[in-house]
C-alpha cells in the first residue's frame, strides 16, 4: 500500500477567523489535491459541525470516515482543538489540546459530558473550557479509554502546553499521574523535531505535526507520513498505536516548515515592530528597547531554557525522520515575482498539479526535468532549492509570519545548463 499523508488537526467553518470554505466536501477535495490520505473532520464539539458529520460521513473502516456521497478518497479521523483555561498550581494556565475520538458515538457521549457540565459548545469550533488538562483527559477516559489527547503546537507562547506565557514547564506537572497516557504531542509551526530532541523529557514522546488549517488553502503545510501494510490495517487504533509506539517502520517522517517561517519563532513586540534572537533579548533585559514593555518570549528562546542537550547532542536521539518544505503556492509567487494569493500563482499552481499529480509530489518527489517541463526551469530551479534547505528565512515573531524565500531579491535565476537536470 502506498504511503499515506497524515494531517490531525484542522478547523472547520464554525471556528472563530476561518474560513467558510472548510467543509467537509471542499476539505476532502483540497486533500486529494494537495495529498493528504487522511485528514481530522476539526471541530467535532460544534453541534452544528457534528451534525454535519453525521449527515456526512460513514464508517470506511474501524474509526475511519469518508464521504456517504462517495464524492472522495480522503478519510477522515474524528478529531478536534480545545482550549482548556483554568487556574493551576498558582497560575492561569490556557492550553490548547488536540482530542481524538474512536466513533461517532464516543464523540457524541463526549459532547453531552460536556454539555452537562454547562460548557457551551456552539459559540466557536474550537470552545473554551473551565478545565485543566487533566480534569479534561479524566472526562475522555470515563466516556472512553480510546479517547487520545495530544497538546497542540506544543510551544506557543500564549496557548502551547510548553509555552512561555500560560504553559508548564514539564508535561509531568499538567497531567501528574496520567502523564503516561500523554505520547505525543504537536511541535507547531515555529518548531521542528530537531528543537525537541534538545529536550531530553521528551525522549519517549512522539512528535507529530499538522497544519492547524483556518482555511482550505493551507491544509497539510505540516503533516505526518505512514506506511500501512494493507488497506484494511488504516484504523483508528492503528493510526494512534504507531503515534504511541513511535513505530519507525510505519512512522516514516513528518512533513515540516522552515520553523523560522512560523509565527512565534523569535521573541519581539509586534506592535514597536521589534524582533529579537533570544541572545538580544537576554542583552535587553527581556523588555522591549522600544516601548520597555515584556517581549513576547517566543519558542526558539523557550526550547533554549528548557533544553539539556546542544543541537549537536540531540542529534543522537532524533527518532522520526522529518523533511522541511515550503508549500508550493510560496514557491510559485516567489519565482513570479508575486503576492501568494494573485490569479497567476492559482493559473501556475493548477497548470502544475494537472500535467504532474498532487501538490506533495510535487514538493517531494517530481523529477525536476518534469517540473521544469510543466512549468519553467526558475520554478524547478526553485523547488530543488527547497528540497536542499538552500532557502532565506526571516524569522516569525509575535504573532507574525515569517518569510521564506526560494530566491533572493534582484538574484538572477539560472540557466538550465547551471540547473544541471536537463540534458542539453
Amino acid at each position: 500500500m502506498p504511503e499515506q499523508i497524515l494531517d490531525l488537526h484542522i478547523h472547520s467553518k464554525y471556528s472563530r477567523a476561518c474560513s467558510k470554505d472548510l467543509v467537509l466536501p471542499t476539505i476532502a477535495k483540497t486533500c486529494e489535491t494537495r495529498g493528504i490520505d487522511i485528514v481530522a473532520t476539526g471541530d467535532f464539539t460544534h453541534p452544528a459541525w457534528f451534525a454535519s458529520m453525521r449527515e456526512s460521513l460513514e464508517e470506511a473502516g474501524p474509526g475511519i470516515y469518508w464521504l456517504k456521497d462517495g464524492s472522495s478518497k480522503t478519510k477522515f479521523v474524528i478529531g478536534t482543538e480545545v482550549a482548556v483555561i483554568k487556574k493551576h498550581k498558582d497560575k492561569t494556565r490556557r492550553i490548547h489540546l488536540l482530542l481524538f475520538s474512536p466513533s461517532l458515538e464516543t464523540t457524541e457521549r463526549f459532547n453531552k459530558t460536556l454539555i452537562a457540565r454547562g460548557f457551551n459548545l456552539a459559540s466557536d469550533g474550537r470552545p473554551i473550557l473551565g478545565l485543566t488538562c487533566k480534569e479534561l483527559l479524566t472526562l475522555m477516559h470515563e466516556t472512553d479509554p480510546r479517547m487520545v489527547m495530544i497538546p497542540a503546537h506544543a510551544w506557543t507562547p500564549w496557548f502551547g502546553i510548553l509555552g512561555s506565557k500560560g504553559g508548564y514547564d514539564a508535561l509531568e506537572e499538567a497531567f501528574e499521574e496520567l502523564t503516561p497516557h500523554i505520547f505525543s504531542i504537536e511541535t507547531g509551526l515555529s518548531s521542528d523535531p530537531s528543537m525537541n530532541w534538545q529536550v531530553s523529557s521528551l525522549d519517549r514522546i512522539t512528535l507529530i505535526s499538522n497544519s492547524d488549517a483556518h482555511s482550505s488553502a493551507k491544509l497539510g503545510r505540516e503533516a505526518n507520513v505512514m506506511q500501512f501494510p494493507k488497506e484494511e490495517d488504516v484504523t483508528y487504533d492503528e493510526i494512534f498505536r504507531i503515534i504511541r509506539e513511535g513505530d519507525k517502520t510505519q512512522f516514516l517522517k513528518t512533513i515540516e516548515f522552515y520553523p523560522e517561517e512560523g509565527k512565534y519563532h523569535y521573541d519581539g513586540h509586534r506592535d514597536c515592530g521589534v524582533v529579537c534572537h533570544p541572545d538580544e533579548t537576554k542583552k535587553y533585559g527581556g523588555l522591549c528597547p522600544k516601548c520597555k514593555r515584556p517581549l513576547v518570549i517566543g519558542v526558539m528562546n523557550r526550547v533554549s531554557a528548557l533544553a539539556d542537550r546542544t543541537e549537536e547532542e540531540a542529534k543522537k536521539h532524533a527518532r522520526i525522520p522529518y523533511v522541511s518544505m515550503v508549500p508550493l503556492p510560496e514557491i510559485i509567487a516567489n519565482v513570479l515575482h508575486v503576492g501568494v494569493n494573485t490569479k497567476s500563482v492559482r493559473n501556475e499552481y493548477e497548470r502544475l498539479i494537472h500535467a504532474l499529480g498532487t501538490e506533495f509530489f510535487i514538493l517531494m518527489d517530481a523529477p525536476l526535468a518534469a517540473i521544469g517541463e510543466a512549468s519553467s526551469l526558475e520554478m524547478a530551479r526553485g523547488i530543488e532549492r527547497v528540497r536542499t534547505g538552500q532557502v532565506f528565512i526571516r524569522p516569525g515573531y509575535d504573532g507574525e509570519f515569517g518569510i521564506v524565500k526560494v530566491f533572493e531579491d534582484g538574484e538572477p535565476r539560472g540557466s538550465a545548463r547551471q540547473l544541471g537536470f536537463l540534458d542539453i
